[in-house]
């Protein structure tokens, strides 16, 4: 019997992993992915940390299951090669290209942007090599009010959107997300998105979690409210356990109900 999930999108923190957690990825998630990746299911690590980021705490996390693919800084897509991951050229090309054209739109007002954030608040706001503005403030109603502000100028610039994950928040171009990267990924593997399940917890997860993308969606217990709306206005799963153990149970109700036997992952 054909395994129904085909590839198996998860948000990183928060999702799979809890740095506090012993081990930080539920050893019963861990289990899942690697019956799934036995019956040839591809694992994808979607998520806004930037590649040495990521490769150090899966280093760290000793994990004892490895993705086939990463999604970084929510855009830039690698594919495990052997023992390394090397990237998808042309789509991170082109999304290089987009971004650099979309932000050298937008340096005249750089200035205006970060004084209004720093007269106001006290947030740290800085650039880094995939935005102009970066942001990390205090509070999240602090983030409440300066995305506002940040949404309301990129109504005013085609293609900007603000990427936001808890306190964080970054500049990006709206065809480049988790949502677009994954939809890529299964375009290259040839799988519809009803092979495909995504897992999230926070703000920048939402563009994946859409059945546009995904058919099974799953929340974790510790998601915000605005992720677990999203995923139940699509029959999707949200647990009552968190982190990897509320994805790992959302892996098995999606099975289930699609009667694929769990012992045949072994």
């Amino acid at each position: 019997m054909d395994v129904p999930i085909k590839l198996l999108s998860t948000d990183f923190d928060g999702t799979l992993y809890a740095d506090f957690e012993n081990p930080p990825v539920p050893l019963c998630l861990q289990s899942l992915i690697r019956g799934l990746q036995s019956r040839g299911a591809k694992w994808v690590i979607n998520t806004g940390r930037a590649l040495p980021d990521l490769l150090l705490a899966l280093e760290q996390a000793e994990l004892g299951v490895e993705p086939d693919y990463l999604v970084v800084v929510e855009r830039e897509i690698y594919r495990r090669h052997g023992d390394k991951y090397v990237e998808a050229r042309a789509w991170n090309e082109s999304c290089r290209r987009e971004h650099t054209q979309l932000f050298e739109r937008i340096t005249p007002d750089l200035s205006r942007i970060q004084q209004w954030i720093r007269a106001r608040f006290d947030a740290r706001v800085y650039a880094d090599a995939y935005s102009p503005v970066c942001l990390q403030s205090r509070s999240n109603e602090d983030t409440d009010a300066i995305v506002e502000f940040l949404e309301e100028y990129c109504r005013s610039v085609t293609n900007l959107t603000v990427v936001r994950n808890d306190v964080y928040a970054r500049f990006s171009h709206v065809n480049y997300n988790k949502g677009s990267a994954l939809g890529e990924i299964a375009r290259q593997l040839r799988i519809g998105p009803d092979g495909v399940l995504a897992a999230g917890d926070h703000w920048n997860d939402l563009p994946m979690l859409s059945q546009e993308f995904a058919r099974w969606l799953v929340a974790p217990d510790n998601a915000i409210e605005a992720v677990k709306k999203r995923v139940r206005q699509q029959q999707g799963y949200v647990s009552g356990q968190p982190h990897g153990y509320g994805v790992a149970r959302g892996v098995e109700f999606f099975l289930e109900f699609n009667h694929y036997p769990l012992s045949d992952l072994g």
